[in-house]
C-alpha cells in the first residue's frame, strides 16, 4: 500500500471538485500550504502527477482522473460502512448535506428540518440556500431538492409536491394598480423576475379551457435569488409569478393576493435529487422519507 494517509485523498478530491488548492483547504480547514503539502506527497508515494498546475487552474491528468474515480468509491464504501454501524446501534449519526431553494426553506423546510432534528440528535445539517442549481455530482452535497423536470439521467428523482407558479401580488400594489384580468393585461404592470438557472424568467405562460397563451412580461427590477422577487412583492413594488408552495404563508396572512386564479399554469414539480448509484446512507433516506411525508400532510384536505 503506497498510500499512507487517507486525508491526503481527501485533499486530491476537493481539489478537483473546487478547482484549486485553496478552495480544496477552505473545505477541509487547513491551509492551502498544507493541502499543496499533501498532494505533493500523494503524488511521490503513486510515483505519478495527478494535476496539471497553471496559474489560472489545476486540470486533472489522466492518473489523476484514474484515482480520483477510485478514491471517491472508497470514500463512499467507508461512508456505508460508517452508516451500517450506526444503523446497529439504532440511531442516524453523521451530517447532510441538502441544497434547497431560497423562499421554499425560508417559508416551509426550516420548521420540518428543526423536528427532524429534533427527532433525530445524532444528525447534522449542512444547507446550501438559493437558487442557483448547484451540480448534486460534483458539489458538496447528499440531497438537493429543486423544482422543475428532471433533465439529468445521472440522477435519481424523488417526487415531494406538486406545485404551479400563480400570480401575486400586495394589497398596497393592488390598491394603486388595477389588478389584470388577462394574462396579456401584465404587460401594463411592472412584474418582478428571478433568474432560474441562469436565465432571467420574462415569459409566463397561462391557460384556459385548453388554449395557452405565452406572455413576456417587463419590470424594473430582477435577481438571482427568487427570494428578492417576494420582498419586492410584498413591499408593493409589482407582481411575481412564483410557486404557491412559497408564498402560502404570506398569502394565508393576506400579504399577497393571488390573480387571474381563473387561468391554469404548467405544473411544477418539486424532487430531491440523488445521484444515480451513489450509496445514500440511512439519514439521508429518513430526512428524505420525513420531507415526502410533510408535504404529503399539507396537501392533504382539512
Amino acid at each position: 500500500m503506497k498510500i499512507e494517509n487517507l486525508a491526503d485523498l481527501q485533499v486530491l478530491l476537493h481539489t478537483a471538485r473546487g478547482g484549486s488548492l485553496s478552495a480544496a483547504a477552505r473545505v477541509l480547514g487547513t491551509t492551502p500550504a498544507a493541502a499543496s503539502a499533501a498532494l505533493k506527497r500523494l503524488e511521490a508515494q503513486l510515483g505519478a502527477r495527478l494535476f496539471e498546475r497553471s496559474t489560472r487552474a489545476m486540470r486533472l491528468t489522466p492518473q489523476g482522473q484514474t484515482m480520483l474515480d477510485y478514491a471517491g468509491r472508497a470514500f463512499e464504501l467507508l461512508a456505508e460502512g460508517e452508516a451500517l454501524v450506526a444503523a446497529d446501534r439504532g440511531a442516524l449519526v453523521g451530517g447532510i448535506r441538502v441544497a434547497a431553494p431560497s423562499d421554499l426553506t425560508r417559508n416551509v423546510l426550516l420548521p420540518w428540518f428543526d423536528e427532524f432534528l429534533a427527532l433525530h440528535p445524532g444528525v447534522e445539517l449542512a444547507l446550501s440556500v438559493g437558487d442557483r442549481p448547484l451540480d448534486v455530482l460534483r458539489d458538496e452535497v447528499d440531497v438537493a431538492l429543486r423544482y422543475g423536470p428532471l433533465a439529468d439521467s445521472r440522477l435519481v428523482a424523488r417526487p415531494l409536491a406538486m406545485s404551479r407558479p400563480r400570480l401575486f401580488a400586495a394589497p398596497a400594489y393592488l390598491a394603486h394598480h388595477t389588478a389584470p384580468r388577462t394574462p396579456q393585461d401584465l404587460l401594463a404592470h411592472n412584474c418582478l423576475t428571478f433568474h432560474r438557472g441562469g436565465r432571467r424568467q420574462q415569459v409566463w405562460r397561462f391557460g384556459l379551457k385548453g388554449q395557452w397563451v405565452d406572455v413576456r412580461v417587463q419590470g424594473d427590477r430582477s435577481a438571482d435569488d427568487a427570494s428578492l422577487a417576494r420582498l419586492w412583492a410584498l413591499a408593493g413594488a409589482g407582481i411575481t409569478f412564483k410557486s404557491e408552495l412559497d408564498l402560502r404563508p404570506e398569502v394565508m396572512r393576506g400579504e399577497l393576493v393571488e390573480l387571474l386564479t381563473e387561468w391554469d399554469t404548467e405544473p411544477y414539480p418539486l424532487h430531491a435529487l440523488l445521484p444515480s448509484g451513489r450509496f445514500v446512507p440511512a439519514r439521508v433516506r429518513a430526512l428524505i422519507d420525513f420531507l415526502a411525508g410533510r408535504f404529503a400532510a399539507q396537501a392533504a384536505p382539512h
